[in-house]
């Protein structure tokens, strides 16, 4: 069994993958700032050269919509060739960040392509958006205080579950690196008028969802469909299921 490092390890998607690994035998350090064992600062690097002492695989899950995963995967990438162990770097990305001049997206792929620069061996995921991610956005216009639910209109959104992303990330934390492997998108795309009004009735809610038109190339890119793949609706665990799980 390897020893795999995942950073963003008690996050929503980092703590899945690293218990799944765990429970497939494999060593696994779970980085955070928290952390007892390997407290490590991605933000300045601090930490990393103990944390990857004998580290095969990394998981990189963590990342912030703040700014700065680029600044971390600079350090992340220093430490990994420091290391001189790391066989395979594998980085959760998100499908159209190639296509939407969304700011957030254009650091996600200024890491794929740092990593693709790097030398080092590594592997890159595409998904489409998770189910936590289309309700945290639903439940955010509904706390607004008006009398309708404002939601982005026209833009399609294709929710996949975030066990089923952590079951994919924990096959490809193998010793050998893949590359670009095929994107992962949820069963079903809708848009997100759709998707808040089922929010809203799992809730019990009656209101009205209202879509509101924006400006600007984001936007107009993700009403052509930049976040959808259609071709790799491979998911199994649809918004409607995951709103029931959620009670």
């Amino acid at each position: 069994m390897s020893t795999i490092l995942v950073t963003g390890g008690t996050g929503n998607l980092g703590a899945l993958v690293v218990t799944m690994l765990r429970d497939q035998g494999h060593e696994v350090r779970a980085l955070s700032r928290s952390s007892a064992a390997y407290p490590v600062d991605l933000r300045d690097g601090s930490g990393l050269d103990a944390a990857l002492a004998g580290v095969r695989v990394v998981v990189h899950c963590a990342s912030s919509p703040r700014g700065g995963d680029d600044v971390a995967a600079g350090h992340l990438i220093d430490a990994a060739r420091r290391a001189g162990t790391v066989t395979n770097l594998v980085y959760i990305s998100i499908v159209g960040v190639d296509v939407v001049p969304f700011g957030y997206y254009r650091t996600k792929l200024r890491v794929e392509r740092m990593l693709e620069g790097s030398g080092l061996g590594v592997t890159i995921l595409r998904t489409t958006q998770f189910h936590d991610l289309v309700a945290q956005v639903a439940g955010a216009a509904a706390r607004l205080p008006l009398p309708v639910v404002p939601l982005p209109k026209g833009v399609r959104v294709q929710p996949i579950a975030v066990e089923e992303v952590a079951e994919r990330l924990a096959e490809l934390a193998v010793p050998e690196a893949a590359g670009r492997v095929a994107d992962m998108g949820g069963p079903q795309a809708r848009t997100l008028e759709e998707w808040g009004r089922a929010y809203l009735a799992a809730a019990g809610s009656r209101r009205r969802v209202v879509g509101v038109r924006l400006t600007g190339r984001a936007y107009a890119a993700f009403r052509r469909g930049g976040i959808l793949a259609p071709d790799r609706a491979v998911g199994r665990i649809t918004f409607g299921e995951f709103l029931e799980r959620r009670g």
